[in-house]
C-alpha cells in the first residue's frame, strides 16, 4: 500500500518558502533545491536497515553501525530532477545514479521515454526516483514504469511540491511506491501547472526562463 508523506520539518518548509518566491535568483534557487533534497533524503532513508560491525577507536574496539541490505540508486527525471540529486548524493555518496529522460508528445500529451541509463544491477537496488514537481503525474508514472521494466522492485518517489491530481495518478498506477512530498498544493490550473506551485522548476534551476 502506498505511503504518502508530506514533510512538515520547519527547515524544509522555511526553504520551500524561498524556493516559491519569484524574486529568488537562479543561484539561490539551485542552492535551496539542493539543500531541501538533502533534508528530504534524511527522512526518506530513516528506515534503512543497519548491521553491527567492529571498529577500532583511538581508545579501543567497539561495536558500531553500518548500512546493510540493498544498495541505493538515485534516478532523477531529466532535467529538473538533477537539481535535487546532488544534495541527496551528498548524504548517500555510495549511491549509484541512473537517469531517465521523458518528453511530452504534443498530440497525445503522453510522456515518452527518450533516454535511460541505469546501473547493471538495478534489480538489486532501492531506487529513489527524483523530480521537483508532481503535477499531472504522467512523467512520474511513465518513469517508474520504465524502471520497473528493467527489473527494479523497490521504488520511492521524492518531490518538492505535488498537486492532488498527480498524487492520485501515481498512487493508482503504482500503489507499491512510497511518495515523499515537501508540500501538497491546491490543484492544477488549465495549463497543468501546480497552484500556487513555484513555476517551471527546470527553467528556474538552469536559468532558461
Amino acid at each position: 500500500m502506498t505511503k504518502v508523506r508530506v514533510m512538515d520539518h520547519p527547515l524544509i518548509q522555511h526553504k520551500l518558502g524561498y524556493i516559491r518566491d519569484k524574486h529568488t535568483s537562479t543561484k539561490e534557487f539551485r542552492e535551496l533545491v539542493d539543500e531541501v533534497g538533502m533534508l528530504m533524503a534524511y527522512e526518506v532513508t530513516r528506515e534503512l536497515s543497519l548491521e553491527d560491525v567492529t571498529v577500532e577507536t583511538p581508545i579501543g574496539p567497539t561495536t558500531a553501525k553500518r548500512l546493510s541490505g540493498k544498495k541505493i540508486c538515485l534516478v532523477p527525471i531529466l532535467r529538473a530532477g538533477l537539481g535535487m540529486t546532488e544534495g541527496i548524493h551528498k548524504l548517500i555518496p555510495s549511491a549509484r545514479v541512473g537517469h531517465i529522460g521523458l518528453y511530452r508528445d504534443p498530440e497525445t500529451l503522453e510522456a515518452v521515454e527518450y533516454y535511460a541509463k541505469f546501473p547493471s544491477d538495478i534489480e538489486e537496488r532501492d531506487i529513489l526516483v527524483i523530480d521537483p514537481m508532481l503535477a499531472t503525474g504522467a512523467s512520474a508514472v511513465e518513469a517508474i514504469t520504465a524502471i520497473k521494466k528493467r527489473g527494479a522492485t523497490k521504488l520511492t518517489f521524492i518531490c518538492l511540491i505535488a498537486a492532488p491530481e498527480g498524487v492520485k495518478a501515481l498512487e493508482e498506477a503504482h500503489p507499491d511506491v512510497d511518495i515523499y512530498i515537501g508540500a501538497l498544493d491546491d490543484s492544477l490550473d488549465e495549463n497543468s501547472y501546480i497552484v500556487p506551485g513555484l513555476g517551471d522548476a527546470g527553467d528556474r534551476l538552469f536559468g532558461t526562463k
